[in-house]
C-alpha cells in the first residue's frame, strides 16, 4: 500500500478573503460561547416573561373581549397547562433530533403564536393561541439547560447555571412589569385601538423572536444525546393526564363555580399519578428510557433540589398573581404603578444573583438556607405594611417588603437550579432539565391556582385587605418549608 493511500486526508485551506466564519454546529466537543449563552437565556426568558406578562393585562382583556372569569382563568390555564404537559417530551425531543434544532424550531414557532395571541379577535381563539404559544415554549425551554449541560464544564457551567437561575427569576418578575408598562403605554394604539394594551404584551414578542431565531443559527452549538431513547407514549400519556386532573380543576373551579367535572377530575388524579409511575418504574427495571426514568429520581442532589423548588414556585406563582390583582382591583393602581411595584423586588433578586456564586464558593449550600430566611423576613414585612395602611399603600410603601423578599428569593432560586442538575450525566441534560423545568412550571401554575383561588374566594367576604394578609401569611409557610429543606442539602455545590 503506497504512502499516499494511507496518509490523512487534509482539507485544502481557504483563504480569509473568501472564507465566511462558520459555526462548527457538529463538534464532537461542542462549546457554548458568550453570545450563544446570551441566545439561549433569551430562550429561556420568554417563556417565563409571558407566563406572568398577562396578569396585569387580565383586566383590559376582559373588558375588550368580554372574557368572563372562566375564559380569563383559561388564558393563564392553557398556557400553563400545555407548558408543563410537554416540557419532559420537548427534553426528550431535543435529545433525539438535536438540541439547537428544537430550540429554534420553539423559537420560531413561540413567536409565531405569540403574533396569534396578539391578533386574537375573541376570547375563544385567544386561549387556544394561548395554548399553542405554552406547546412552543415546551418545545424551546428544555434545550436550554440541555445545551448549558451539554455544552459547558467546570467553572463555565457553573457560571451558566448561576446566569440561567438569574434569568429565570429576573424574568418572572420583569413580565410582571413588563406587562404593566406596555398596557399603560398602549403603543399600537393608532392600529389596534384600545385593545391596544393588552395586543402588545403578545406582539412584543415577535421580534425578540426572530433576533434570537437569527442568533441561535449562527452561536448555538448542536448537541444531542448519544443515546437517543424513543419516545415513551405511555408515560407521555400518563403525565398529561396526571397534570391535567390535577391543573385543570385547581383553575377553573372557582369561577365556573365548582361544577362535578372537577371534584371527578381531582378524584382522577392520584390514581393517574400512580399509574404514571408504575409504568416508568417498570420501564426503568427493563432497562429503557422511560420519560422520567426513576432511577434519575435516586441522584441526591436532584431529588432533594427537586423538593425545594416544588414550596418555592408554588409560593412565588400564586404570590405574583394575587399581588396584581389585589393593586388593581383592591387598590385601584393602574397597570403600570401596579407592575412597577415589582422593580424593588428585581432589582434586590438581580444584586443577590450576581453576589451568589461568590457566596456558593464560600458557604455552600447554607446561602438557600440564609436566602429562605431572608425572603420570610420580607413576607412579614408585606403583611405589616398592608395591615397597616392599606388604604394609603402604593409603590413607596411596598419597596421595603418587596426589597427584601426579592433578595432572598435571588440567593435561592439559581443556587437550587444548579444543585438539581449538578449531578445530571450530559446524555440524561434533556431529561433533566425537562424534570427540573416541568416540576417549576406545575408549581407555578398549582401556585395560581391555589393561592389565587384562596385570595379571590376571601376578598368578597374578607375585603382585599384581610385576603391579601391571609394569603400571605399562607405563602410564609411555604418559604418556611423551603427554609428547612434546604438544610438536607449537600453542604458542597458542584
Amino acid at each position: 500500500m503506497s504512502e499516499s493511500s494511507v496518509r490523512p486526508k487534509v482539507r485544502p485551506k481557504t483563504s480569509a478573503a473568501t472564507a465566511a466564519p462558520v459555526v462548527r454546529h457538529d463538534h464532537p466537543t461542542p462549546v457554548l460561547g458568550a453570545l450563544g449563552l446570551f441566545t439561549v437565556l433569551l430562550g429561556a426568558a420568554l417563556p417565563l416573561i409571558d407566563f406572568f406578562i398577562v396578569n396585569v393585562a387580565l383586566p383590559t382583556i376582559d373588558h375588550d373581549l368580554d372574557a368572563g372569569p372562566a375564559l380569563l382563568e383559561l388564558v393563564v390555564a392553557g398556557y400553563g397547562l400545555a407548558y408543563a404537559v410537554l416540557l419532559v417530551l420537548g427534553g426528550r425531543l431535543g435529545d433525539m433530533a438535536g438540541r439547537r434544532r428544537l430550540f429554534l424550531l420553539g423559537i420560531a414557532a413561540f413567536g409565531i403564536t405569540s403574533l396569534a395571541c396578539g391578533l386574537a379577535p375573541d376570547a375563544w381563539t385567544l386561549v387556544g393561541a394561548r395554548v399553542a404559544q405554552g406547546a412552543a415554549a415546551a418545545l424551546m425551554l428544555p434545550q436550554v439547560l440541555a445545551t448549558i449541560q451539554a455544552a459547558t464544564s467546570g467553572h463555565r457551567r457553573a457560571r451558566a447555571m448561576s446566569l440561567y437561575g438569574a434569568t429565570a427569576g429576573l424574568s418572572m418578575v420583569a413580565g410582571q412589569i413588563l406587562g404593566g408598562v406596555l398596557v399603560a403605554a398602549a403603543p399600537l394604539s393608532s392600529v389596534l385601538g384600545e385593545s391596544a394594551g393588552w395586543r402588545s404584551v403578545f406582539l412584543v414578542n415577535v421580534p425578540v423572536a426572530a433576533v434570537g431565531l437569527v442568533l441561535a443559527a449562527r452561536s448555538v452549538p448542536e448537541t444531542r444525546s448519544e443515546r437517543p431513547a424513543p419516545i415513551d407514549v405511555p408515560g407521555t400519556l400518563l403525565l398529561a393526564a396526571s397534570l391535567v386532573t390535577l391543573l385543570a380543576p385547581l383553575t377553573e373551579g372557582r369561577a365556573a363555580g365548582w361544577p362535578l367535572w372537577t371534584w371527578v377530575s381531582l378524584a382522577l388524579f392520584p390514581f393517574a399519578a400512580a399509574a404514571f409511575y408504575r409504568v416508568e418504574r417498570r420501564a426503568d427495571r427493563k432497562g429503557l428510557i422511560p420519560l422520567v426514568p426513576p432511577s434519575l429520581l435516586r441522584l441526591d442532589s436532584l431529588r432533594r433540589g427537586l423538593s425545594l423548588v416544588l414550596p418555592f414556585s408554588v409560593g412565588f406563582g400564586g404570590f405574583m398573581f394575587v399581588i396584581a390583582v389585589a393593586l388593581q382591583q383592591g387598590l385601584e393602581l393602574g397597570p403600570a404603578a401596579s407592575g412597577l411595584s415589582m422593580a424593588p423586588m428585581a432589582a434586590a433578586f438581580f444584586a443577590a444573583s450576581l453576589a451568589g456564586p461568590g457566596l456558593v464558593r464560600r458557604y455552600g449550600s447554607r446561602v438557600v438556607t440564609a436566602g429562605g430566611i431572608i425572603q420570610a423576613l420580607g413576607v412579614v414585612v408585606l403583611v405589616i405594611t398592608v395591615w397597616r395602611d392599606w388604604s394609603g399603600l402604593g409603590m413607596l410603601g411596598l419597596l421595603p417588603g418587596m426589597a427584601i423578599a426579592g433578595l432572598g428569593q435571588g440567593l435561592q432560586l439559581p443556587v437550587l437550579f444548579r444543585i438539581v442538575l449538578s449531578d445530571v450525566p450530559p446524555e440524561r441534560a434533556g431529561v433533566g432539565g425537562g424534570v427540573m423545568t416541568t416540576t417549576q412550571q406545575a408549581a407555578l401554575a398549582l401556585g395560581v391556582a391555589t393561592l389565587g383561588s384562596l385570595f379571590l374566594s376571601l376578598a368578597p367576604g374578607s375585603g382585599m385587605r384581610d385576603a391579601l394578609a391571609v394569603t400571605l401569611l399562607v405563602q410564609l409557610g411555604a418559604v418556611v418549608l423551603t427554609t428547612l429543606l434546604s438544610l438536607r442539602l449537600p453542604r458542597a455545590v458542584a
